[in-house]
């Protein structure tokens, strides 16, 4: 297989998720939009063992097909293609800095501008639930609402972007985010930047990376 076919580009943005070090071993997992579904890295493989073939085929009804189980956060992967017609790939890490804030239940302020790249004001943190579990991709889809990125709570990160390169982008963009924010509550209460400004921010952003 080719990095054209999509069970290669999932692995391969699977394989750039750990290397790129917002995640480690088998935990996180990506997706790929495929018609009325979409292809999702297999449960508990590590992605330095998985060949192409193990990516896993989940329609938008809950059925599979494929050689393995799929990851088992495939719920809300699935709810966020339903509920998003924009989203075209999924990717979820346990990144370091994104999991130690998720972990004290907190989202992310407006301490820089950049918050807006994900859509509001404000990163939301989800509530937590139990991994795998309905009730966490509703929780998951609340946070996303108006928003293409979420930290999950005692969890980790969720992104989706148009294709598997601006996923993995906006993946490691929030990874950044969040240390920066780990390190300014380090120095006291952050200064945040107020609405109408983040207003003006989100506005601009509208055209951010568009090139015609």
């Amino acid at each position: 297989m080719t990095l054209a076919d999509p069970k290669t580009r999932v692995l391969a943005a699977a394989r750039s998720m750990n290397a790129l070090g917002i995640n480690r071993g088998s935990a996180g997992n990506v997706s790929l939009r495929q018609g009325e579904g979409f292809l999702i890295t297999p449960t508990g493989m590590a992605y330095s063992a998985c060949a192409a073939e193990d990516m896993v085929f989940v329609g938008l009804d809950g059925q599979v097909e494929g050689r393995r189980k799929p990851s088992s956060e495939w719920r809300f992967h699935r709810d966020i293609y339903a509920a998003r017609p924009e989203a075209g790939a999924v990717v979820h890490t346990h990144a370091p800095f994104a999991t130690s804030l998720a972990c004290m239940e907190t989202g992310i302020e407006p301490f820089h501008y950049m918050i807006a790249r994900f859509g509001g004001r404000d990163i939301r943190c989800a509530a937590y639930a139990t991994f795998g579990s309905q009730e966490l991709s509703d929780s998951v889809l609340a946070a996303l609402k108006d928003r293409c990125a979420c930290l999950m709570a005692h969890h980790g990160m969720v992104v989706f972007g148009r294709d598997l390169d601006q996923a993995l982008d906006l993946a490691l963009e929030l990874e950044t985010l969040c240390e920066q924010y780990w390190r300014v509550l380090q120095l006291g209460v952050p200064k945040l930047l107020p609405d109408e400004e983040m207003a003006r921010v989100l506005e601009k952003f509208a055209g951010y990376g568009k090139q015609d």
